[in-house]
């Protein structure tokens, strides 16, 4: 095996899990050629990661097709001997079907992914299922014919660089609240984050997150002295080397989540619309999910996340004060 393909391109925690697919190809085959394709936006986190090639980068917002046409013609002429695609959906089950590798894996979500020479259903896990699947192990599945079984973990790269320019910031005690996320039944109320913050004076508190949440962040601080606003000052990889070194980081059931766990960093998870048995909690060896105890019939409400509660009430994110403090060391 010389030349491989791994495809994700969705959003940035999917990437992030689909490196443990990374990690396992090269430890069976370490002088192969790994490339990656990813959404445009997401190469940032392969910046100096040992085991990848060359980056592709499919540009979905502007010429989607003409760009992903152009993107079939460079893999036909790389000749792959092997493409893994981890995304779901037609555009990508396109580039893997007609893409001339020798060897094509997929999950069976497309009515494309028929010219796949291996393919297998992508089930998530239901509430109250105990021990479920989570989406690493789902993709892991894919390769474990080649590979055999695998327990590899998601795994990023900050460089020495990357480190460099988050060392003022990182070499103190703190705790990160990375508090925003695409979706609204996803993320945690500014009330909730507030009172965490109110209850630990004597804490000091980064607040992470994209350009775009600097004004969430904002609502979270006004007030308080022990905050400080990172949001959009540094790249996922400096983040990811930020939240390595933290006492404790607090996600939603978001991108953050997940670079703590490719970073092995300590995480509080607060899960609001969605459940951890659909795959995507977290994995760090220091790991919590908090969820409101009241038993909901509305929850979940939804894969992803929805723009607003069905219900109009968001009961689903109550989740109580004592169980955030007590993950504070």
């Amino acid at each position: 095996m010389r030349n491989i393909l791994v495809i994700q391109t969705a959003f940035i925690g999917d990437v992030i899990l689909a490196t443990a697919v990374l990690e396992e190809l090269h430890a069976k085959y370490p002088h192969a050629h790994i490339d990656v394709l990813v959404r445009k936006g997401n190469e940032q986190l392969f910046e100096g990661h040992p085991y990848v090639g060359d980056i592709l980068v499919w540009d979905k917002r502007r010429h989607k097709y003409a760009n992903l046409l152009k993107l079939l013609g460079h893999i036909r002429r790389r000749k792959f001997d092997l493409v893994v695609n981890l995304q779901r959906y037609t555009a990508a089950a396109f580039l893997t079907a007609f893409s001339g590798a020798h060897q094509r894996i997929g999950f069976a979500s497309s009515w494309l992914s028929l010219g796949y020479t291996l393919r297998k259903k992508h089930i998530l896990g239901k509430a109250g299922e105990h021990p479920y699947p989570h989406e690493v192990d789902r993709c892991l599945s894919l390769i474990s014919s080649i590979t055999g079984a695998s327990s590899a973990r998601p795994k990023l790269y900050p460089t020495d660089e990357h480190r460099a320019r988050v060392d003022a910031v990182s070499k103190g005690s703190y705790v990160t609240i990375s508090p925003a996320s695409v979706w609204f039944t996803k993320q945690t109320p500014t009330i909730v984050w507030r009172n965490l913050i109110a209850n630990a004076p004597s804490v000091q508190f980064y607040l992470l997150g994209a350009p775009a949440d600097e004004a969430l962040c904002r609502k979270i601080a006004d007030g308080f002295s022990n905050v400080e606003i990172l949001a959009g000052k540094y790249t996922l990889l400096e983040s990811a080397a930020i939240l390595q070194h933290a006492r404790m980081n607090f996600t939603n059931d978001s991108a953050p989540l997940h670079l703590c766990s490719a970073m092995n960093a300590p995480v509080t998870a607060v899960f609001c619309s969605t459940i951890p048995e659909f795959g995507f909690g977290p994995l760090s060896d220091n790991a919590r999910v908090v969820q409101t105890n009241e038993q909901l019939s509305c929850k979940p409400c939804g894969i992803h996340g929805k723009s607003t509660c069905p219900q109009g009430h968001f009961k689903c994110a109550d989740v109580g004060l004592d169980a955030l403090l007590t993950r504070i060391p």
